[in-house]
């Protein structure tokens, strides 16, 4: 039963306790408010419950559906409690807040006042520099782009916070309005952390003469000085209108009810756009291309759903200075990459695109379980990959994003309660997608393999993915 962004209000029905073949609950992205019902976990036919994004509030029980904290969703409820830990739910706290409250305000009023004095005092010494450097600063010496400063500042409404669309550590992005009117995404570097000026010289490097449709393409770029004299260096992309996968696979509180569940066949498109663009670099490239940061925010999805990897700022070129096929004795200047998609062997300052394999593995394994590689529950010795490893290929729908088949189905307009598969061969048809789908996991694993040895290369992973979408091709006609 799918009644999710309906614009709800008011306390759960009582009267659903007597839908007792219930399978699948979904009220999310409502108003609801009030008690989550006991009765819920006396329905022993109910496999998933998502209560998401309301306003619901009081004490979570602790039986039936919610002893499984991977069976319900109840996140964006902050009025919650229960102190469940696998929930991330706090104790049901009965104190008397307002002692606490007025904590709260005296001590910051007792400690201002410093504060403000040093602060004054440092935005006067800071005034002091800025004059002095604009005095002496050489004049504005415009890239081969012709893109100057002005026009950066006003395709961005003068890098308006309503622009900014992302941040990383050596930049941030903005929407923008060029001249001619195309609508850009705009990475303005910030050049005072250490290593933002070599990561735009490696950017534009290797983003120069790629010509790839899921390779993000670079417009134009800027290397001038600001109005204060300070350096200035920017890089402007085509602007992508469905945002980054990390967006779609983890939205926010903020986001969560306007981000569709992605389908089966979009991740699987997904993955195979991004495997073409790996291939492309380290194979059909005249210089083989290391990436070095391949994760879910570095995957840009175009209005019609397309993948294109971005973000090179971490990229390397590999020269044939080595004798083994895959080009891994090129050395890093430091740890790189994203924590979570950082191959083992770079912590020992060996860049490859065996290290971008590593990384395409643990994105795939993202991408089809919906779980970030840093997970609160990958600690110790479990990790992403090995929880994948471990369901299969038995367990394989366990540790699934079913809600990408239930996508699917409503992508055909298939509005069956509870089969997934409604024709006479249901059982067989089932088989086979879970096969599918076992060899996608797969995939995902070799790809992810602890030792750059076992790990598959990129056009065996395009050829295997475009096989297998093949065969979910045929079992949907």
């Amino acid at each position: 039963l799918y009644l999710g962004n309906n614009s709800f209000k008011g306390t759960i029905p009582v009267s659903l306790k007597s839908l007792r073949g219930l399978a699948e609950l979904d009220l999310s992205c409502n108003n609801l408010s009030g008690k989550v019902p006991q009765f819920f976990s006396k329905l022993l036919s109910l496999r998933h419950l998502n209560l998401s994004y309301n306003e619901l509030d009081g004490e979570i029980s602790r039986e039936g559906i919610f002893a499984n904290a991977s069976a319900i969703s109840i996140v964006g409820n902050d009025k919650l409690c229960g102190g469940i830990q696998k929930l991330q739910l706090p104790e049901c706290s009965r104190k008397n807040p307002r002692k606490r409250l007025s904590l709260k305000i005296v001590i910051p009023v007792t400690i201002s006042v410093p504060i403000f004095i040093l602060l004054l005092a440092a935005l006067v010494i800071y005034h002091i520099v800025k004059t002095s450097r604009r005095q002496s600063a050489p004049p504005s010496n415009e890239w081969q782009s012709g893109l100057s400063y002005l026009k950066i500042s006003n395709a961005t409404d003068n890098f308006s916070e309503e622009n900014l669309i992302g941040s990383g550590s050596f930049g941030s992005v903005y929407k923008g309005t060029l001249a001619d009117g195309e609508t850009a995404a705009i990475k303005v570097l910030k050049l005072q952390q250490q290593g933002a000026l070599k990561s735009f010289i490696d950017e534009c490097n290797a983003l120069t003469s790629i010509r790839h449709r899921n390779i993000l393409k670079i417009v134009s770029s800027c290397s001038s000085v600001d109005y204060e004299g300070n350096d200035f260096k920017a890089l402007v992309f085509e602007f992508m209108r469905n945002g980054n996968l990390d967006q779609w696979l983890h939205p926010s509180t903020d986001e969560y009810c306007h981000f569709k569940k992605l389908s089966l066949m979009q991740r699987l498109n997904i993955v195979i756009d991004v495997a073409s663009a790996l291939d492309y670099l380290h194979n059909q490239y005249d210089t083989p291309i290391a990436h070095c940061d391949l994760k879910s925010s570095n995957v840009l999805l175009d209005e019609g759903m397309i993948a294109h990897v971005g973000d090179f700022g971490l990229a390397k070129f590999l020269f044939e200075e080595s004798n083994t096929p895959s080009k891994n004795q090129t050395m890093s200047n430091g740890l790189k990459g994203s924590v979570g998609y950082i191959p083992p062997e770079y912590i020992n300052g060996h860049v490859s695109i065996l290290g971008d394999i590593y990384s395409y593995g643990i994105l795939l394994l993202e991408i089809f379980t919906g779980k970030r590689p840093t997970d609160d529950m990958f600690k110790d010795d479990l990790s992403i990959h090995k929880f994948v490893l471990m369901a299969l290929p038995s367990h394989v729908m366990d540790v699934l994003d079913l809600s990408m088949l239930l996508e699917e189905e409503n992508d055909h307009e298939k509005h069956e309660e509870e089969d997934l598969f409604p024709d006479i061969e249901s059982q067989v048809a089932q088989k086979k997608l879970e096969e599918c789908l076992v060899s996608v996991m797969r995939i995902g694993v070799m790809c992810s393999a602890a030792s750059p040895r076992d790990r598959v290369g990129m056009k065996f992973v395009v050829n295997n993915l475009q096989a297998i979408r093949s065969k979910i091709r045929m079992r949907e006609e």
